[in-house]
Order: C-alpha cells, then structure tokens, then sequence
C-alpha cells in the first residue's frame, strides 16, 4: 500500500517549488528533509527506493515548477519560439531572439542526453542522505567560490533599466545574453549534467558558470532559468506515466496539492530571486548550503 500523507505533500511540495529555483536544490532538499525528520516521513519520502510513489509525487512538482517558470517568462518564450521558427524562414540567424534560442537548444543537449541515459543509476545511487549533504556542501562551496572570484574581478555596472515596461527590459537582456558565443552556451548548458546529483542546485551551478563565462550576475540568473524550463519540464513529461500508473494509485489527491503548493513556491521564488541578484549576491545561499550540508552529516553520524 503506497503512502504520502497530505501534511508530507503540503510541505514538501511548497519546499521543492522554492528550492528548484533558489540555487540550493531542489532535489537534494526532497531527499533530507524527510531523512532529518526521520519516522514514517523517511519511510514516505525515498526517493532511492525501488518503485516508490515519492517519484510519481516528484513527477507532477516537476511539472507544476517548470509551468511556474513558463507563466513567469510566457511574453519571453513567445518571443524565443517565434525567433525559433523565423530561422527556418530566414535559414539562418537573423535577430537575437532567433540567436538565444538556438543558444539555449545547444545548452540543454547535453543534460537532456545524460539525464536519459543514467537518471535512473544517480538517483538509486546518490539519492540518499549523505551523498545528498555531500553534495549540498560541496553546492555552497561552488556559490562561495564563485562570489570570491567575482570579487576580484573588475565591478561591472548593474544592467541598465531602459524602461518601466519589463518586457522592454527582458528584450535588452536577451539582446545581451545573445552575445555571447555558441561555446559558452554550450559550456554553461553542459555543467546542469551535475545538478542531477542530489544536492547541486541546477540554477546555482548554471548561474555560477554563467559569471564564470562573463555575464552579469542577473544575465546569468535570467540565462540559467531559460535553460532550466525546458529541462524541467521535460523531465516531468517523460515520467508523467508514472503518475497516472501503478505508483501513482492512492496519491494522486496528494500530488495535486502538492504540485499546486509547488507552482506558487516556484512562481513566488523566481519573481523573487530575478530581483534580488541585481543588488545583491549569491553568498547567502552558498552559506547555507554548507551550513545545512554539514548539520545533515553531523546529525546522520550521531544517529548512526
């Protein structure tokens, strides 16, 4: 008989639609917080084990956080997927709506080949609670590191504001993330293939790369999030016949709720974090991540 109360849906819910855009994992969240409270709630939610519904409850939060993202970015993507086909019309790249989606189909190839091929084998074998809090650790690190890099380098003048009308200022930024080579949006594309370990934050290693690269803090945030809607919901598609399937009987209520928390935790997260980073840095979360990482092993080893 599958388990998952609605309480353990609520909360983890809420907590993957906020964590899978916050650059501390989503994932890897959804693997210790039920291992930190321990009871019937790691029993639930393990995500290791064989045939578990907590994967069909993943499935539909998937889903629900990348609609999140699809609704935040919906006048962006409109005009990415019609850059799209007008470089067929044009048969070739015209504009630099037709330039960054090319850019961010190049970028996503590689994770979306890796993540069919071994899916499966990372989360049986890194879906558990210390590679998880290792993981987190080492997530921060890369945060921190990052910061530290960026410290030393020249400040860079936070993008303009050229208008009160954000979809003005969205076209500016994609007219300067369009700049960048080919190689690069490769180079930060292919780094999302760590984020299927549990604990390594898809948007906090893509935005991290994305400085590294030379892009603004933002431009990297706003990058990292295009790249991640399709992944994302992709993702959640190819599994969705483990939801309407066996794992799926008995919780289907649960993942509704859930998914629904986790759309509002995913819409209010990146409305949020998209203006935080034009004045502020990723250290808060790195610090995190090393601090709850570290607690996590801590508390594990005491347990035994």
């Amino acid at each position: 008989m599958h388990h998952l109360s609605y309480l353990e849906a609520c909360v983890i819910g809420f907590l993957q639609g906020m964590s899978e855009l916050f650059p501390v994992s989503s994932l890897g969240h959804s693997v210790l917080v039920p291992a930190v409270i321990g009871g019937q709630w790691a029993t639930d939610l393990n995500v290791a084990a064989p045939e578990s519904p907590y994967l069909a409850f993943i499935v539909g939060t998937h889903v629900a956080t990348a609609t999140a993202l699809l609704i935040f970015y919906c006048r962006d993507w409109y005009r990415l997927i019609a850059g799209f086909f007008t470089s067929f019309r044009h048969r070739g790249i015209t504009n630099p709506d037709e330039r960054l989606i090319w850019q961010l189909i190049v970028g996503t190839i590689p994770v979306g080949l890796v993540g069919l091929l071994f899916e499966h084998w990372l989360r049986t074998e890194l879906g558990r609670p210390v590679p998880a809090a290792c993981f987190l650790v080492v997530n921060g690190l890369i945060l921190l590191g990052i910061e530290a890099w960026a410290a030393g380098r020249p400040v860079a003048a936070p993008a303009p504001v050229v208008s009160d009308d954000p979809d003005a200022n969205a076209i500016v930024a994609d007219t300067r993330l369009s700049r960048m080579s080919f190689g690069k949006a490769l180079a930060i594309g292919s780094v999302q293939v760590f984020a299927l370990a549990p604990g390594i934050s898809r948007s906090g290693i893509s935005t991290a790369a994305g400085m590294r690269a030379g892009l603004r803090r933002e431009d990297a945030v706003r990058f990292s999030f295009l790249l991640a809607t399709p992944v994302i919901m992709a993702a959640g598609v190819l599994k969705l016949p483990d939801l309407f399937g066996p794992l799926g009987d008995g919780i289907r209520g649960q993942v509704l709720v859930g998914s629904i928390l986790a759309g509002v935790g995913g819409y209010v997260s990146v409305r949020w974090l998209t203006r935080w980073v034009h004045t502020n840095t990723l250290r808060p979360f790195g610090v995190y991540c090393v601090a709850a990482g570290l607690f996590c092993l801590v508390l594990f080893a005491v347990r035994g």
